[in-house]
């Protein structure tokens, strides 16, 4: 890599989708990119949504730049919060602003929407995609999914205190005693122990169900009750320490158990959503109905078909007296801080990308490995080549030096 290289420019535009809030990297990082030898650029009011001013860029030293077209000419490496597929329709009017040999890194969701993976590569770009940091020791201040899950939990317990008809916590008073509200996490990943956590310092008595047996201490350590279910379910987590997905016939069993622990409860709130595909249903319309009327249902999988069956993505229903409500992307409701976590998993992401101002894309790294998307003009990911009918590619091809890593 040649010393005499310019130094990196690192952009950071506002977001594509309008209805995004946050920001990739907020003002008090600015200044540890600069240590990494990167300048950066930032489109005037990319962080107004998040709280983030121009002038407080300004005051780190980072240069507000108008034209979202400029943006993309001197960036070296744009940072998004949700870009390509993740972001809709309005982020394929930024693939022509994309040159060959540029880095995109973002939320990509590349397992859902691998056309606009494909369509990265054919603009010759470079992207990484940060909800596949593998889940180790190394990696965990990176994992931009945990980050945001930790917001969505808590968002969602808000949500359902609020649709309740009914307070959370046990008082007794000159009028009698209110009963506390029976609240059910179904799920204990990130999302699903902050739900649990939340609710229960609110004073809701909470149960939490999850297909692992090995969270049962970590939903009993928040003061949670721990559901069992009379359902064999076998080898049920993935390496990574995600849920498994099962088949048929355990979501069938699961349902029929599932019944009469649901219909105790005042609110229930699901988190179980597999990355690429449908989210499983554990709440089934029955189900609904058996629930008193002023329950809340709160499904946290809404984005990806919904873990109720009649949850509507985006909205809330009333299905016989019971609310059922479908937020989407509840991290951005709470744009400062979800955008101070994510600024913070960024900039350790890219502590291992750049090196003395340039780029240094290490695929034996197993973090740039394994969120590496596109290079040279190729789908790098085989997972993602896999679902767009493209042969594997071998490990020899994956561990070719681009032009990048040469100072090319």
């Amino acid at each position: 890599m040649s010393n005499d290289a310019p130094r990196l420019t690192v952009g950071i535009p506002r977001e594509a989708d309008p209805a995004e809030r946050r920001v990739a990297i907020v003002p008090a990082t600015v200044p540890a990119l600069q240590k990494l030898g990167a300048d950066v650029v930032v489109q005037s009011g990319a962080g107004t949504e998040s709280g983030f001013t121009d002038e407080a860029y300004r005051e780190r030293d980072a240069k507000i730049i108008e034209s979202r077209d400029e943006l993309f000419q001197q960036a070296d490496v744009i940072l998004q919060v949700r870009c390509l597929g993740a972001c809709g329709e309005t982020g394929a009017e930024d693939l022509s602003r994309m040159r060959s040999g540029q880095v995109v890194i973002g939320s990509c969701d590349p397992l859902t929407f691998p056309d606009a993976v494909r369509d990265l590569a054919e603009r010759g770009a470079t992207g990484f995609s940060l909800e596949l940091v593998p889940r180790i020791t190394r990696a965990q201040s990176m994992d931009v999914l945990s980050s945001m899950a930790t917001i969505a939990g808590y968002r969602a317990v808000l949500l359902a205190a609020t649709a309740a008809p009914r307070m959370f916590p046990l008082l007794m008073t000159a009028a009698g005693t209110l009963k506390p509200a029976q609240v059910l996490i179904i799920g204990a990943g990130v999302a699903g122990l902050q739900a649990i956590a939340t609710a229960k310092r609110l004073g809701a008595v909470v149960s939490g169900y999850d297909i692992r047996p090995a969270v049962r201490e970590q939903v009993e350590s928040l003061g949670g009750r721990f559901v069992e279910l009379d359902v064999s379910a076998g080898d049920t987590e993935t390496k990574g320490g995600y849920a498994k997905e099962m088949d048929d016939d355990f979501y069938r069993r699961q349902q029929e158990a599932m019944k009469q622990v649901v219909a105790g409860c005042d609110v229930v709130i699901t988190t179980a959503a597999i990355p690429g595909r449908k989210a499983p249903v554990l709440v089934t319309e029955e189900m609904v109905s058996a629930m008193a009327s002023g329950s809340v249902i709160v499904d946290l999988a809404a984005e990806r078909g919904g873990n109720c069956e009649v949850t509507v993505a985006g909205e809330t229903i009333d299905h016989n007296g019971v609310k059922v409500l479908g937020p989407q992307n509840l991290p951005s409701d709470i744009p400062v801080h979800a955008s101070e976590m994510l600024s913070r998993n960024v900039l350790t992401y890219l502590q291992n990308l750049i090196q003395d101002g340039q780029l240094n894309i290490d695929l034996q790294d197993e973090v740039i490995s394994e969120t590496l998307l596109t290079r040279d003009g190729q789908i790098e990911n085989n997972r993602v080549r896999e679902l767009l009918d493209l042969p594997p590619l071998e490990p020899a091809e994956q561990m070719e030096p681009s032009s990048a890593e040469q100072g090319q």
